[in-house]
């Protein structure tokens, strides 16, 4: 239960980068929102599930064919840790050179704006082939392929809970997360990244 505890504080903070991170499905579930309300961040949510359960899984597979090279884990740490500071840095730039929320409203519904802005967006595809592939390589290691089943339900709640809450405060006009508090959040979160990242980097010495 220990170990299952600190999995899962890791995925849950790591995974809040990714989630909360400013970006066009962001900027969409903002313009749904102020429509539609809370459903339509759900939508947004289950499309954008559509394509990371199948990614998660390939990658999954991908960890269990590489697992016979020595220096597979030792890889994958590092690229991690690169990534965590690169995202880190791209996060508090975006973060602080973004004047306000796009309101541009998209012309797919929110189901399949969720896929596509999924699919096509490379700051998603690329998080998962570096942050979230050494956290597969870890689920993996300790649960074998059931851990990517748990690493994905650690996950995809926080996607759900996070665009239906945004959708909700959209729909009541409400702008806190564009102002002085949300950048204040994206920076704790940067800074948490750092640490990890020097935790990746730490784990290749041992």
């Amino acid at each position: 239960m220990e170990q299952f505890l600190e999995f899962a504080v890791l995925v849950i903070v790591i995974s809040a980068s990714g989630v909360m991170a400013p970006g066009p499905l962001f900027a969409a579930n903002i313009a749904y929102g102020l429509r539609e309300g809370t459903r339509s961040g759900i939508k947004i949510a289950i499309g954008h599930s559509i394509v990371e359960f199948p990614l998660i899984g390939l990658l999954g597979v991908g960890v269990f064919s590489l697992e016979i090279f020595p220096e597979f884990r030792t890889l994958i740490s590092i690229l991690g840790a690169i990534t965590l500071f690169a995202f880190a840095i791209i996060q508090i730039k975006t973060v602080f050179s973004r004047k306000e929320i796009s309101k541009a409203r998209p012309k797919q519904g929110p189901l399949i704006t969720g896929i596509l802005l999924s699919a096509l967006n490379p700051f998603f595809i690329i998080w998962w082939i570096t942050i979230g592939f050494k956290l597969i390589s870890d689920a993996m290691l300790i649960w074998a392929f059931a851990g990517i089943i748990i690493l994905f339900v650690l996950h995809v709640w926080m996607d759900f809970a996070w665009l239906g809450i945004v959708s909700f405060l959209a729909s009541k006009s409400s702008m806190i997360l564009s102002n002085k508090n949300y950048k204040i959040l994206m920076v704790c979160l940067s800074s948490i990244l750092v640490y990890f990242g020097i935790v990746f980097l730490a784990d290749t010495m041992y």
